[in-house]
């Protein structure tokens, strides 16, 4: 009797481990992913792979490991290059924070901006920008679009001025950092005709007269072409001569308040100034 007790309990144990080896195996090994995404930044890891961050149109920020990725010869190619446009499949392990990159498939390239010095300059400070203000796994279908359309604009026009000027008053917007461009904040003044003033130290727009050192202009011309960022799409807009100054003022003060609200210095702004 006793023996026969023993064998049932070393079969029910033999049993039990097996299924949960079996559970524990499908937990670690999960199917492969698939997302539409933006290859934002890359970095060197170890002798021959790759860290990625990209930004999944289902999956939101994801930070993964490309095997491979720096050797010679290798099955990504051009792929990981910054903001390029690509499909890819990742694998995802619950015991892991980085995911394992399978397989990456060019959509878009964006080659002429990628090679070129001053147009890439343009390209890292919206990969930077977006790499900081994205929340990882947090999904945002109107960013992807946005990222997207301002990197297809700096390819097509050869010209990074009017994307950039684009893209940061739309991430200030986006993140609900926008101040009202009609009145001044501190003392509900209209601006009218009259400049504006803005600090890279705190939000809203100030009148003359409340107006502090340091503080730089946004003009009525910069106020007037984010109404009609507000309302127009970047390819459906030309870069006239006449808002030149005013894409500048605007540029500055959209990345001045990013840098506010992320309380750090964006690297990447002084290459700007560089080109």
């Amino acid at each position: 009797m006793v023996i026969t007790i023993l064998l049932r309990v070393r079969a029910f144990r033999t049993e039990y481990g097996s299924l949960s080896g079996a559970a524990s195996a499908r937990r670690l090994l999960m199917p492969a992913r698939e997302t539409e995404a933006i290859i934002l930044r890359t970095f060197p890891l170890g002798e021959a792979d790759r860290l990625v961050s990209f930004f999944g149109r289902s999956s939101g920020r994801v930070r993964g490991v490309a095997a491979g990725a720096r050797r010679l010869k290798n099955r990504y190619g051009s792929t990981l290059e910054v903001l390029s446009h690509v499909q890819i499949w990742y694998v995802e392990k619950e015991t892991r924070d980085l995911v394992r990159i399978e397989q990456a498939e060019l959509l878009e390239s964006f080659h002429k901006a990628q090679s070129d010095y001053g147009l890439s300059t343009g390209l890292a400070v919206i990969s930077e920008i977006s790499e900081l203000i994205l929340p990882e796994h947090e999904v945002s279908e109107p960013m992807f679009r946005l990222i997207l359309l301002a990197a297809r604009e700096v390819e097509r026009t050869a010209d990074w001025h009017l994307p950039l000027s684009y893209f940061a008053f739309w991430t200030v917007r986006l993140g609900g950092w926008l101040p009202r461009f009609d009145r001044c904040v501190a003392c509900g003044t209209p601006f009218d005709s009259k400049p504006a003033f803005y600090d890279a130290h705190q939000s809203g727009l100030f009148c003359e007269k409340c107006r502090r050192a340091g503080m730089k202009p946004l003009d009525a011309e910069a106020r007037g072409l984010a109404e009609r960022f507000a309302g127009e799409r970047l390819d459906r807009m030309t870069f006239e001569k006449c808002i030149e100054t005013g894409a500048g003022e605007l540029r500055e003060a959209g990345l001045s308040w990013i840098e506010h609200h992320l309380e750090r210095r964006l690297r990447t702004r002084e290459l700007l100034e560089t080109t």
